[in-house]
């Protein structure tokens, strides 16, 4: 008698186990709002985020419109890529415009020269209400900063969009309270429980495109803050500041004048997961002038309502 092996199904690798849990998320988030919508700057996080979207509603099209928060001093490179993605996914692309907030005096213009990275809470919180939006996904994970780690995969804000981290609600074996009460609105963060190097190993999976600015390339720097900033226009040389030409890359992807690059020669998705995995300091603990304000800048920029 010939006897049928049982069917066994390939044990999940770590990597699957984060996409399946953070599919889930977008989708029940999703069930449970009415207008949702998903943040998407073009770094290397919103982009993995905005891939798990699109594997977690295909075959249909997203559900739900992206939105880009633009402080006007990106680099290129990120917005050309932004744009590229979201013509090729078909999607609705909302551009919120920290000019336009300036403009209509809602926040002080810092010069031209100053950082607006610290202006986008109230361009958020503008659009979100323009929009009628009442929940937002963002690709912020724990490991980035502290104020993150203490924050919950399903954050909710006030009728004024503020975070109150003693007023969270509980989230014991992966069980979400989804339900938005009357003036709150919620933030979702579906790679709450990645790394850094999950999302490169991921990206190197998917074989997914990014910003060319991710990869090792030569560009002219200066030394500032005890960071490689690229010459551009929105970082000019001051007096006393000379300009070097280096091999580098951008770990994060932030504003071009707080934004620093790490000389590196990691010039493959390969290269750079063999990189990350041996760094001893975080992306933006190493490269993001604007969390290096304070002692708790991104806590502070959280209860303002930033993302």
């Amino acid at each position: 008698m010939t006897v049928t092996p049982l069917r066994t199904h390939p044990s999940l690798d770590h990597l699957d186990a984060l996409e399946s849990q953070a599919m889930f998320i977008l989708r029940e988030v999703a069930a449970e709002c009415e207008r949702p919508v998903l943040l998407f700057s073009g770094g290397k996080d919103s982009a993995v985020l905005l891939h798990l979207a699109v594997k977690a509603f295909s075959p249909q099209r997203l559900p739900f419109p992206v939105m880009h928060v633009d402080t006007g001093q990106n680099f290129p490179e990120v917005l050309g890529f932004r744009d590229r993605t979201v013509e090729r996914l078909g999607a609705r692309l909302v551009v919120a415009s920290v000019q336009d907030s300036i403009d209509k005096g809602r926040v002080v213009d810092p010069g031209p020269l100053g950082s607006r990275n610290r202006l986008q809470s109230v361009t958020l919180l503008d659009a979100i209400t323009d929009h009628g939006f009442d929940a937002a996904f963002g690709g912020a994970r724990r490991d980035e900063d502290k104020a993150r780690a203490k924050e919950r995969i399903l954050s909710f804000r006030n009728s004024f969009g503020q975070w109150d981290p003693r007023a969270q609600r509980p989230e014991l074996w992966q069980l979400y309270q989804g339900r938005v009460n009357h003036g709150e609105h919620l933030r979702a963060f579906p790679l709450s429980d990645w790394t850094e190097l999950d999302v490169w190993q991921y990206i190197e999976r998917e074989h997914m495109e990014l910003p060319s600015i991710y990869f090792a390339h030569r560009r002219e720097v200066l030394r500032r803050d005890s960071m490689w900033l690229a010459v551009g226009p929105h970082v000019v040389p001051r007096e006393g500041e000379a300009t070097e030409w280096k091999t580098v890359r951008f770990r994060t992807v932030g504003d071009a004048n707080c934004t620093g690059a790490v000389e590196s020669s990691a010039d493959t998705l390969a290269a750079i997961v063999h990189e990350v995995s041996t760094a001893n300091v975080s992306e933006r603990g190493a490269t993001r002038a604007d969390d290096r304000f304070s002692e708790t800048a991104m806590e502070d920029r959280k209860r303002e309502g930033y993302f």
